[in-house]
């Protein structure tokens, strides 16, 4: 069944690229200054997109109060390079991804390797809608209502043994399906991390829906990561292959810019990207800037991961 459902002026040479409103934000907000009555037809353009709902999820008590960011801008700015490389482009271009069959390999250092399709995923551990805040590292931010599942539930299936020090995970690449990744800049197949005590933190999920409806393309369908202490980039997308390894993994980002992108990527005010600073935010749909939370907020949660660590040398 589908359901459809003021700012500082600097003078040029000044304006950092993490300041600049989006477009689509910008017209937005001028058609409500001039009154026109878009709020619903805005969510009846977001809702067009035509996700299958999902039913029987659970409220999670691990949720932020916060609003609930649009859903029309969740799903129309977006960091997809394999959609291509500005925030718009994956709304359009990802409609040609195919996430019906999916499979993902689970595999490596663990006593039971499998190959999961997406239907047993979907039915590995209770649905849990979170809804968790979201920092990207060109310091925007959201808050989705996620739909999943801890990730420590499908690490518990496959048995990891004592070589198992981290997790490594690879998204879908396809040339063919994905025409502009041509244009991405990054080495593919898009690969991220974590340790493997992050991956069993119950804030870390494994993700297949959002809004009440299974993932838009765009938003990493059919299957992704969401571990909402780190930079949005480590929430990889499009999930094809989960590892268990001894040595600490590759990741795609690290590789493309060691100097601006560490494997941990926890949210940290006090450490600047090389291009731009850290300890601001812009929330979608908002003009505002706020204060960046240590962590994203979670610091209660997950600090205790990271004691004794220098995390402005493992950023």
């Amino acid at each position: 069944m589908m359901i459809i459902k003021a700012m500082l002026i600097k003078a040029a040479p000044d304006i950092l690229s993490s300041e600049i409103t989006p477009k689509h934000l910008y017209l937005n907000r001028r058609r409500f200054l001039a009154g026109l009555p878009v709020a619903g037809a805005a969510l009846l353009a977001g809702r067009a997109l035509g996700g299958a709902k999902i039913e029987g999820v659970a409220k999670s008590p691990f949720s932020t109060t916060e609003k609930v960011t649009p859903f029309n801008d969740v799903t129309h700015y977006n960091n997809y390079y394999e959609f291509g490389t500005s925030k718009e482009q994956p709304a359009d271009l990802a409609k040609t991804l195919k996430t019906s069959p999916w499979t993902v390999s689970v595999e490596g250092a663990v006593n039971r390797p499998q190959v999961f399709d997406i239907g047993a995923i979907m039915k590995m551990a209770p649905l849990e809608e979170r809804i968790y805040r979201h920092r990207c590292v060109e310091a925007w931010s959201i808050v989705v209502p996620w739909i999943g599942f801890p990730l420590n539930a499908l690490i518990k299936q496959v048995e990891p043994t004592s070589k198992a020090k981290f997790v490594a995970f690879q998204t879908l690449y396809d040339a063919k399906q994905m025409p502009a990744s041509r244009f991405a800049g990054i080495p593919l197949p898009y690969v991220e991390g974590l340790r493997m005590d992050e991956a069993m933190h119950p804030l870390a999920i494994l993700c297949v829906g959002m809004y009440g409806e299974v993932l838009p393309n765009q938003n990493g369908a059919p299957l992704r990561l969401v571990v909402p202490w780190k930079y949005g980039f480590k929430s990889i997308k499009s999930i094809v292959k989960i590892r268990f390894v001894e040595k600490q993994p590759p990741t795609t980002w690290n590789i493309s810019g060691p100097s601006e992108y560490g494997f941990y990527s926890n949210v940290n005010p006090a450490v600047d990207h090389p291009r731009w600073s850290q300890a601001s935010e812009r929330r979608l749909g908002e003009f505002f800037k706020r204060k960046t939370l240590p962590f994203n907020g979670y610091a209660d949660q997950v600090a205790q991961l990271y004691a004794g660590m220098d995390l402005k040398k493992d950023f």
